[in-house]
């Protein structure tokens, strides 16, 4: 059996996905939302359309899940520290596989060292370019499980590895990590491109730079260059800085184009651009597109004020 904790798109399109291979309980951490999934054997909310198969269940007890069996936790970065709080003792001593992007904005840690936290637990992480919808529907995704003891990652790409879901290893758990995180700061970018309406090639040098800032604060931080070129850090980018699926894009185009955002609408880049700036002026790293977007975030920059930045940059080699 595997256990997903936590009842939003991904999580419930984890819970889909991965029922072709085995059982699956799906935690909720409202009983009455868990109540009206497994009545309804649909996420309505969140999911309308994608039916839950046979080997889905639902639950909102903590107790229900059973010992030792790998975890997904599929919530907000944001949030994540909170959920396994709410969880407590049930977690130990197992796999437990974060399945979020993003730098928690009071610690400037990420999620793999949230999990190390737990007693016994073998932290994972589950990233890469996809989208809920995709997943649920059955559509081909290819995602990065990165886990720093290679031999429980072998196990977990076999176990979470499906028909239409493909999974690559890696122990550079520092890479997969930032990869996951700073691409959504650079999809906001992105999507203010867009909504300014600055146009696509104004869009693909933004990209490319911005990969070029992932890459110096992975450097700087230990992890290996190839895992930013792959499934979770270029594959990502690209996904999420050209699909209006992706909800740090659409933030981006809303600021663009200075309209409102919905607030219940959860933008991982946001928290994330704040912590990542924090971290590269410790660092002493030029990230100048994060630097834009934070300024942009806190109401100190206009879209014209953060064009100009950018582009009265001294000159130099690529």
């Amino acid at each position: 059996m595997i256990t997903i904790a936590g009842s939003g798109a991904f999580g419930t399109a984890l819970a889909i996905t991965l029922a072709q291979n085995a059982p699956v309980l799906l935690w909720a951490r409202d009983p009455s939302e868990a109540a009206h999934l497994q009545a309804s054997r649909e996420n309505l909310r969140r999911l309308p359309g994608a039916a839950f198969p046979a080997g889905l269940s639902v639950t909102a007890n903590r107790h229900d899940i059973p010992p030792e069996v790998p975890v997904l936790i599929a919530v907000p970065m944001q949030k994540l520290r909170a959920s396994l709080v709410t969880l407590g003792p049930t977690l130990n001593n197992r796999p437990l596989v974060a399945c979020c992007k993003g730098i928690e904005l009071s610690s400037g840690l990420g999620p793999t060292a949230l999990l190390a936290e737990i007693p016994g637990a073998t932290p994972a992480l589950l990233t890469g370019p996809s989208f809920a919808a995709d997943i649920a529907l059955g559509l081909p995704t290819a995602l990065t499980l990165a886990c720093a003891d290679d031999a429980m990652g072998r196990r977990l790409q076999t176990a979470l590895t499906t028909r239409t879901l493909r999974l690559y290893r890696t122990t550079d758990i520092i890479g997969a990590e930032l990869g996951g995180a700073l691409k959504n700061v650079i999809a906001i970018a992105a999507g203010v491109v867009m909504g300014a309406g600055l146009g696509d090639s104004a869009r693909a040098a933004l990209m490319t730079r911005g990969f070029a800032e992932m890459t110096r604060m992975a450097h700087a931080l230990g992890a290996r260059p190839e895992t930013l070129t792959g499934l979770s850090g270029f594959g990502d980018l690209v996904l999420t800085c050209t699909s209006e699926q992706s909800r740090n894009y659409r933030f981006g185009q809303s600021l663009g184009r200075n309209d409102p955002f919905d607030p219940t609408i959860t933008v991982e880049g946001a928290a994330t651009a704040r912590a990542v700036l924090s971290r590269a002026t410790a660092l002493h790293l030029e990230m100048p597109v994060t630097a834009a977007v934070v300024a942009l975030l806190d109401g100190r920059a206009s879209v014209g004020d953060a064009m100009t930045m950018l582009l009265s940059r001294p000159l130099k080699e690529e």
